[in-house]
Parts: structure tokens; sequence; C-alpha cells
């Protein structure tokens, strides 16, 4: 069944991909007719969401945020499908990189680092970074059910430098690499729900008290890696900016949590500052109501 769903796909996610871009934005607005307006995917999650975040806000305010993001989440989602034929030049045009140097500079040291940025704006054009570096840039993931969009998933991923790390093998990966001196960059969207365990860290995210990831930050002391923070925005339509700023160099010399914190304080302030960016289809709060009394 795997085989045939993507026999049936393939000819239209290439014919998709190979549209000229006016074309394809064209196509882009009458997905978002038929998912917001006609299908109304996710919009009881999304509406939720957005009076948990900003309750200060009107009803008529996160009205047009919902309408913005709609607009916004379906030209980054058939982006992605963009880039199984985009080229070299074209990617690099369309997401520009700045502040790039810090990454660089870890790289010449011989030191590998970690990179975060949360489900916001861009997030899957952060993959071309690998375009800039000398070393191998790995995006952690989840991985699809379909081994034919598996592979093809990856084929194109790695046709702009980038490697993809499932999840669940991340951290015996990164061990491995350790050991064996091979220097590269590790994404991390470090703002998914972690499963729910007696020891989760929980704290608020945009006003809500939630567990939060703190895989990064595990990560980061065992090996004693700096880590970096991306704040993506949009430009223009069709068009990224990733900033790079430290958030540490010396991650051991932090608290515990206190790195995650440095990360969800960095996303919170991009989220207010346009919510429309985020990915409020993620059942981010879904958590919000079973805080231990103690947390």
């Amino acid at each position: 069944m795997h085989r045939i769903i993507f026999l049936i796909s393939y000819p239209f996610l290439m014919g998709l991909s190979l549209l000229p871009f006016p074309i394809f934005y064209l196509f882009s607005d009458f997905m978002y007719f038929l998912v917001y307006r006609v299908f109304k995917y996710r919009t009881k999650v999304v509406r939720k969401n957005l009076s948990l975040a900003f309750p200060e806000k009107t009803a008529k305010e996160r009205k047009a945020i919902e309408r913005k993001f709609y607009r916004h989440m379906c030209d980054v989602f058939l982006e992605m499908i963009k880039t199984i034929t985009i080229s070299e030049k074209e990617m690099k045009k369309r997401f520009v990189f700045e502040n790039i140097e810090l990454i660089r500079d870890f790289e010449k040291k011989g030191k590998s680092s970690i990179l975060t940025c949360g489900h916001y704006s861009s997030w899957e054009g952060m993959l071309s970074i690998g375009y800039h570096l000398n070393e191998k840039a790995y995006g952690v993931y989840n991985k699809l059910s379909n081994p034919h969009f598996e592979r093809l998933i990856k084929k194109s991923r790695e046709r702009h430098h980038a490697y993809l790390l499932p999840r669940y093998e991340t951290v015996q990966t990164i061990q491995q690499h350790h050991k064996d001196g091979h220097i590269a960059l590790y994404g991390f969207a470090n703002d998914q729900s972690p499963k729910l365990r007696s020891k989760s860290y929980w704290r608020t995210f945009m006003g809500v008290k939630v567990p939060v990831f703190t895989g990064a930050e595990r990560i980061a002391k065992e090996h004693d890696l700096p880590v970096t923070f991306a704040a993506i925005t949009r430009v223009k339509r069709g068009h990224y900016k990733a900033s790079i700023s430290l958030l540490t160099e010396d991650p051991k010399s932090l608290k515990e949590n206190e790195l995650t914190d440095l990360f969800t304080e960095k996303l919170e302030a991009q989220i207010k500052k346009d919510p429309s960016q985020y990915l409020w289809t993620h059942n981010r709060f879904k958590y919000k109501d079973k805080a231990p009394i103690q947390a």
C-alpha cells in the first residue's frame, strides 16, 4: 500500500515542485482556500492555542493572526516540496543566513555545535545551512512511516548538503561522532512536546505551563557543545532570513534547565513579534492541565 500511495503521489509532487514560482504561489493560495475555508484543517486547535497564548487580544485580532497563519503555513509546507528540485543558487537566494561566522568559528576550533530553532517561519529552510559550512549539518527529525517518502525526503535534503538524523537515534549517533572525532552541526527544532515523565521539566511557554523539551541541553552538556539559536523570519513571500546568535559556548557552566530557558525566551520573543509565523496547528498545550502541583 505504501508503494501504491507513493507511485500515485510522486508525479504530482514532482510537477508541483517544478512549477515557476508565480504559479507555485497561486497554487498555494488555492490550497489556503481549501485547507482553511473548506476543510477548516485543525481550526479548533489553532483557535484554542491562540486564545491561550494571547488572552489579552480581542477575538478580531486573533482571527487576523489565524488567517495570516494559514496563508503562511500553506506556503511553508509547499516550499518543502519545492526543495525536491530547487537549485542551489535559488535556495541561497531565498534563504539567507546572518552571523554564520559563529558556527564557522567553532568548526575552525575543531568543535561540533548545536543549532536550535522553533517551528517558526521556514524552519525547514534551515537545512540549506550545509551550503555554508565545511562540516556536515544534521537535522533531527521524526521518521516517516512510508519508506518510499522517507527515501525521497532524505534524498532531497542531501541535495542541499543536509543529513537527517532520526530523533530516537540522535543520542547514540552524536556519542559515536564524539568518539570518532567527527565534527558536525546538529540542528534541533527544540519546541516540540516531550513525552510526559515524572521528571519532566515544566515551565511557562507563552504564559501556559507545559513540559518542555530538554534534549538539546542534555546533549550539549554531555559533550560540551556550544549552542546557538536561529531567529528565522520571513522577509517577503518565499524569502527568509536566519539570524544566528550564541546561547552559550560553555553549557556545563549553566544551571540545570537554564539553557532550555534561554532558548524558550528567544522563541517567545519571536512569536510575540509576529504570531502568524508560528506553527499553531501543533497541539503544544495539550498537557497544560497535567502539571504537577509542585512544578
